[in-house]
């Protein structure tokens, strides 16, 4: 311990006295023999070395050391902290990739999702256009069946009426048959346009009722009429032709025609002598209750025909009959609408027996002048009951006759004076009369003609 301490106080020269062995050999002493030579010294030394240090002395080495281990500790918490700052930014980063990741495999599912969706949604409405269309193509099909078996029944109802009447609608006129009745078919088409109401024509034989419904025929066909009664059809049905029975199905043959009506629309239906159907006249049907289900339709009409009288004693006793059937009252014509009617009704005459009436207009409008004041009223034979403008025609008509029984193609003044003397519906003493008058009225007309039938026979 003495050694030690004494090394300790000389330590300063000590340390200041130690060779230096690089020195020393570069100057070429022999370190190995001064080392011999100085082996206390060296043990010092050695001794020196292996000696602790103070405190003192170890202070400034370890603060060094301690900021050293502080730099790195904070170098490495900076590391540390960078590194987990990084890691977290990594995770973060992960985490917002994952996110965006996910969003845009939710997006895409979503839109897989709605595609899917959208495809089943277009193969549910392609389901179900094909379902409503074959629906609609069977409905079709049911509605042109349909169509077809109501068409086929049109048809053969339309092939009864015309083997059992007439059709007013398609019936060709040459001119209009009902002259100076303008008012009374006035008062048929407004009677006919009212719901539920048909019309009865009721006046004296003879005065044109028929002519009027074919006077409405005539408008129709030429689109004289208000848009109701566009496309409507006319047809005249006599009275023989509905009464009977079926011999196939025992039916009554007026329930037979109804029963086809039904199946049609827009007809009109002409019954002259319509008061033989009435339930209170001799072999007559139950017409007003037969033909009510169709009246009641409205879309089929029902004209009716009679006398005054005949309406009088059967029709008016019918109540059901009077509340369906509105009355049109047709008066006799007057002279001048007589004349009109045969100027007018003449050249029927000429197209159905190929002949004509020979001389001009004025001459022609003597000669109907004249058949019409021989055929007045009081000139008429009461039996007959025969009114204007019927016997007018009826004259005029069988002078036609004449000239075609002798083979002539020219109706003659001599035709209408023939006609004149040998008809029933004047009284004789009135022929005389009129004959007399006749011939002082056309006695130019009979020069030229003998005139003309000297030179032909010479």
């Amino acid at each position: 311990m003495n050694e030690l301490d004494d090394a300790v106080i000389v330590e300063p020269v000590i340390n200041s006295e130690i060779p230096d062995t690089k020195n020393n050999i570069i100057s070429g002493i022999d370190p190995v023999q001064e080392e011999m030579e100085d082996d206390n010294v060296s043990l010092e030394v050695i001794d020196l070395e292996n000696e602790p240090k103070k405190e003192e002395d170890l202070e400034p080495i370890n603060s060094e050391n301690d900021e050293d281990e502080s730099i790195k500790e904070n170098e490495s918490l900076d590391e540390n902290t960078s590194t987990s700052e990084n890691i977290d930014i990594k995770e973060d980063t992960n985490i917002e990739e994952k996110k965006d990741t996910q969003e845009v495999i939710d997006d895409q599912n979503s839109d897989t999702y709605e595609n899917v969706i959208i495809e089943d949604n277009e193969l549910k409405e392609d389901e179900n256009k094909d379902t409503t269309n074959l629906e609609n193509q069977e409905e079709n099909k049911e509605i042109e069946n349909k169509d077809e078996d109501k068409l086929k029944l049109q048809e053969e109802s339309m092939n009864i009426l015309n083997d059992y009447g007439e059709n007013f609608s398609t019936k060709e006129y040459l001119t209009n048959p009902a002259i100076g009745r303008d008012e009374e078919i006035k008062q048929l088409i407004v009677t006919l346009l009212t719901p539920e109401k048909s019309a009865i024509l009721v006046g004296k034989p003879g005065i044109g009722k028929t002519a009027i419904v074919e006077g409405l025929g005539y408008r129709i066909k030429n689109g004289d009429v208000p848009n109701a009664l566009k496309g409507y059809t006319i047809f005249k049905l006599n009275t023989a032709s509905l009464t009977g029975i079926m011999p196939e199905t025992n039916e009554l043959r007026i329930q037979y025609i109804v029963n086809h009506l039904k199946n049609l629309d827009h007809i009109m239906i002409f019954i002259d002598e319509i008061h033989t159907l009435i339930g209170n006249s001799d072999n007559s049907l139950d017409f007003a209750n037969i033909f009510k289900p169709i009246i009641d339709r409205g879309t089929i009409k029902i004209i009716g025909a009679t006398t005054s009288d005949e309406y009088n004693r059967y029709i008016l006793k019918d109540k059901a009959f009077v509340r369906r059937f509105q009355k049109i009252d047709v008066a006799e014509p007057t002279r001048d609408m007589v004349i009109k009617i045969m100027m007018g009704t003449y050249p029927k005459f000429e197209k159905k027996m190929n002949l004509k009436l020979k001389y001009t207009d004025f001459i022609k409008e003597t000669i109907m002048a004249f058949i019409t004041d021989a055929t007045s009223e009081f000139k008429r034979v009461y039996e007959t009951s025969v009114r204007y403008p019927d016997i007018a025609l009826t004259i005029l008509q069988q002078a036609f006759s004449y000239a075609s029984f002798d083979n002539r193609s020219e109706v003659t003044i001599r035709d209408i004076r023939k006609a004149i003397q040998t008809t029933k519906l004047i009284y004789p003493d009135v022929i005389k009369k009129e004959l007399v008058r006749f011939n002082d009225v056309f006695k130019d007309v009979y020069r030229m003609e003998t005139k003309q039938i000297l030179k032909d026979e010479v």
